[in-house]
This record gives C-alpha cells, sequence and structure tokens, in this order.
C-alpha cells in the first residue's frame, strides 16, 4: 500500500533538509549497508589478529658543556661566537642519528637483518646487501627522530611487536651514535701535528738564540742599538762644537781684518811733552862777540876815523851781532818727549792674540771635524750591525711566539682527547630507553576506530551513490533542471 503526502515545498527549512538526507539513506540503504559490514569486520579481523605494538623511547640532551677550540695558527685561540644551541646544531645531530651507517650497525648489531652478525664481532657479512639494505628500510620506517619545540631535546622513537626489541634498538642506536659522534670529533691527528710542529719551533728557536749569542760576541758589542745612541749623541755634540768653532773662526777672521785695517792708521811712537826755552849757550857767546866787537871798535875809533873801512866793517859785524841776538831771543828750543803708542801697542797685541786663537780654532775644527768623521762612520756600523741584530731578534721572537703557540695548541688537543677518551661530549642521555609494557594501540581502541571509520566509509558510499545516480530526487533537481518552480512535493514510501 503507497501513501501519497501532499505538501508545499519549502526548500530553506530544516526539516526539508532533514527529510533529503534521510529520503538519501532510504534510496542507498543497500550500499551504506554493505560498506559499513566491509570495513567494519576488517577491522575487527585487524584489531582480533594483528600483533600488538610497541614503542620504547629516549631523549637526548644537546648542550655546550664542552667547547672545542678551532684549530687555527692564531696566537689567541678563537672560541665559537656563541654557546646557544641553535635548530642547526640541533638538526645536525639529528641527521647523524638516522644517517644511514649508523642504521647499519644498528640492524646488524640488533640481528634485523636475520643473518647478519654485528660487526662488533669482526665477523664478515653472509647474507645479501639487499636484506641489509632493507633492514635499515625497515628500521627507518619504524624509528621516529624529531626535536623539542623550543628545547635542546632530542627525542627518538622506536616501534615493535617486541618490546624488548624496541628497547634494544634504541639503547644500541644512542650506543652507536655516540661512538660514531665521538669518532667525528676526535683529533689524535691534531694532537701529532702540534706535537711535530712544537719540535720543529723549539729546534728553530735554539737555533735563533745560538745565532744571536754568536753575533753578539764577534761584533763585540752588547747592544748596538744603546751604543748607537750613546755614538748619535757624541755625534750630534761634535757637530755642534764643530759649528761653535766655525762661528768663533768667522769672528776672529772678521776681528783680524779689522785689527789690520786700523794698524796702518797708527803710529809705533807718541810725543808725551813739548817744552819751550831759550838758547843760553848761544846767547852768552853772541854777547860776548858784541863786546868784542864794541872794544875793537873803540879801540879803532882812537886810531881811525868812523869812515874808516876797519872801523864800518866792526860795525857791520856789530849790527849783525845784535841782530843776531835778537833773532836769539825771539827764536826758542823745543824739547818733546816721545814714548810706545799703547793704542798701537794694543792693536798690535791682539791681532797677534787674535792670529794665535785663529790657528788654534782652525786646528780646533780640524780635530772636531776627524772626530765626527769618525763617529758618523761608527754609528753607521752600529746602524748596519743593528739591523742584524733586529732580524736575529726578530727571528728569534718569530720562533719563541711560534714555539708558544703551537705548545699551547699541543695542550689543547691534548685535552681534547683526553675529553674524547672520558666521552665528555656535548650530547648526553637524558632519558634512556625503557622496555615498554603497554602498547601503543589497545584493541578496544582499534575497534572504536574501524567502527568510527565504517560509519564514514558507509556514508561516503551513500553520498557517492547519489552523485553518480542519474534520476530526480529532490524539488531542487527538478526546479535546476526543468527551470520551472516546484509548487508541491510528494513523498512516497511502502509500508
Amino acid at each position: 500500500m503507497t501513501d501519497t503526502v501532499y505538501r508545499f515545498a519549502d526548500p530553506n527549512s530544516p526539516i526539508t533538509k532533514l527529510q533529503d538526507v534521510l529520503a538519501l539513506g532510504r534510496r542507498h540503504r543497500r550500499v551504506i549497508a554493505l560498506a559499513f559490514a566491509g570495513v567494519f569486520l576488517g577491522t575487527l579481523l585487524v584489531a582480533v589478529f594483528s600483533p600488538l605494538n610497541y614503542q620504547a623511547r629516549t631523549t637526548l640532551i644537546v648542550r655546550q658543556q664542552r667547547l672545542d677550540p678551532l684549530v687555527s695558527a692564531d696566537s689567541s685561540t678563537p672560541m665559537p661566537s656563541s654557546t646557544q644551541i641553535n635548530d642547526i646544531d640541533i638538526n645536525s645531530e639529528v641527521e647523524l642519528i638516522k644517517s644511514q651507517d649508523i642504521l647499519e650497525n644498528v640492524a646488524i648489531a640488533c640481528d634485523l637483518t636475520g643473518g647478519i652478525r654485528s660487526r662488533d664481532t669482526g665477523s664478515v657479512p653472509t647474507d645479501d646487501p639487499q636484506v641489509l639494505a632493507a633492514s635499515v628500510l625497515k628500521v627507518r620506517s619504524s624509528l621516529k627522530v624529531t626535536p623539542v619545540a623550543k628545547t635542546n631535546l632530542i627525542s627518538i622513537s622506536y616501534d615493535a611487536a617486541n618490546p624488548q626489541k624496541a628497547a634494544q634498538v634504541l639503547n644500541t642506536l644512542v650506543r652507536v651514535y655516540m661512538d660514531k659522534r665521538l669518532a667525528l670529533h676526535q683529533s689524535a691527528d691534531t694532537l701529532d701535528f702540534f706535537a711535530q710542529q712544537t719540535q720543529r719551533y723549539q729546534q728553530g728557536l735554539a737555533q735563533a738564540e745560538s745565532r744571536l749569542s754568536e753575533f753578539s760576541q764577534k761584533a763585540g758589542v752588547v747592544s748596538p742599538e744603546q751604543q748607537k745612541d750613546a755614538t748619535l749623541q757624541k755625534l750630534s755634540e761634535f757637530q755642534a762644537d764643530v759649528k761653535q768653532t766655525e762661528t768663533s773662526i768667522s769672528e776672529i777672521q772678521k776681528r783680524i781684518e779689522t785689527l789690520e785695517a786700523q794698524q796702518p792708521t797708527l803710529q809705533p811712537r807718541v810725543v808725551t811733552q813739548v817744552r819751550m826755552s831759550d838758547n843760553p849757550q848761544l846767547m852768552v857767546q853772541l854777547k860776548s862777540t858784541l863786546l868784542n866787537l864794541e872794544l875793537k871798535r873803540t879801540e879803532l875809533l882812537q886810531k881811525f876815523q868812523p869812515t874808516y873801512r876797519l872801523v864800518q866793517e866792526v860795525d857791520t859785524q856789530i849790527v849783525q851781532t845784535r841782530s843776531a841776538i835778537e833773532a836769539a831771543g825771539q827764536s826758542q828750543l823745543r824739547d818733546e818727549t816721545t814714548d810706545s803708542n799703547p793704542t798701537y801697542q794694543w792693536v798690535d797685541s791682539e791681532l797677534a792674540k787674535e792670529k794665535s786663537e785663529l790657528t788654534a780654532q782652525q786646528a780646533r775644527a780640524e780635530a772636531l771635524g776627524q772626530a765626527v768623521r769618525s763617529y758618523q762612520q761608527k754609528a753607521k756600523s752600529l746602524d748596519d750591525q743593528q739591523m742584524l741584530e733586529q732580524d736575529l731578534v726578530r727571528d728569534e721572537k718569530a720562533q719563541e711566539s711560534n714555539y708558544l703557540l703551537y705548545q699551547r695548541k699541543e695542550e689543547e688537543a691534548r685535552i681534547s682527547n683526553a675529553l674524547d677518551r672520558s666521552h665528555i661530549v656535548n650530547v648526553a642521555v637524558a632519558e634512556p630507553a625503557e622496555t615498554p609494557v603497554i602498547p601503543t594501540r589497545s584493541r578496544l581502541f582499534t575497534f572504536l576506530v574501524g567502527l568510527f571509520a565504517a560509519l564514514i566509509t558507509g556514508i561516503g558510499s551513500a553520498v557517492a551513490a547519489e552523485y553518480l545516480s542519474p534520476s530526480l530526487k529532490t524539488p531542487e533537481d527538478v526546479q535546476v533542471l526543468l527551470d520551472v518552480p516546484v509548487l508541491v512535493s510528494v513523498s512516497s514510501h511502502r509500508r
């Protein structure tokens, strides 16, 4: 019997949409049932017959507890610029853990290949390498290595059906990883290299010291630099004396020229006293002569007349004598006294002294010039010796610096090797792997997951069947296909 129901179409009402969904389920109930039953039964079979899976976990911590110095030839050991752990450091450790050789060693050590024995025993593998590659692939698929966000921790987990095997794989992985990391950071060759370089520069330092000692003994100087400074100081003093002496010579020559120009203008002797007096002897003689002539005239006048020739001659003589007496009375005797000229003597003395001083200064200038030339040669010789000594000292310091540098580097390499032997590294096990006792997924969880998957699969199958069916199912399909409004829709169902 079929019931027909007439209703007004309201496509946007919730009741209409619910009815459409129910109608979809009624139309494809067989598809839904088959899909649900298939997925649910498959899940039940998996939950009942599949083995339980156990997951072992371990955690590693990456830290900067040990800072290895960089190997370089710098005198100051360069250290890492930052001691903070960054993502690059964490990711580097993660990739090292998942490296191919580590996983191969883990597969062999844990007998995951089925026939290949551990390489630690030294035995040669007998199985096909493809088996080893498959085992490594299996380990890689069950292994999860993830860095913990915003921490310096690395979480490692491994899934296996055997809980003891899961813990064994993780512990073996950590041990192999630690050995691998230690092998990568070991620097035995570096220690040998620095030891050889230290010995080499020690011998070079001894040779440099020997050459410097031989140079000091051969040159006969203790410190060429100090002796050169003292020689230059003396040379400067002598050069100053030469300049001063040349100035003195110029001054003396100028004074000599002045004195020689003045000397011709001076007389060797000068009048020191002048006395004016009469000539008494001449006056007495003239007066005596006048008296005798007058007496002779008197006698002649007694015998002769004044006109007589003899009388006139006597008169003439008397006149002449009187004239001589008068002339002698008018003229006086000049008595001059002379002496040595002191100015002339001073000029002559100064001229002689300046000439003597000029000779002495010229001799002194010559001696100072020879001394200056001697000190210049000595300074040049000391300068050459100083350059040779500086080369030897520089070589000695370079050898000593290199010797101390490589000695320090050798000690750093020795400390690094000691830390390696003590297994002091920047990665430590924060949480060791333990045997898990609870499986990762229980059968109840698998059942619930299967139930949910069956529901989703059934609904999806109905939607797919509805999408693939060419018939018109809803008023909206009619309205879209025929482009006419739907006034009434009739739903039918069988009882």
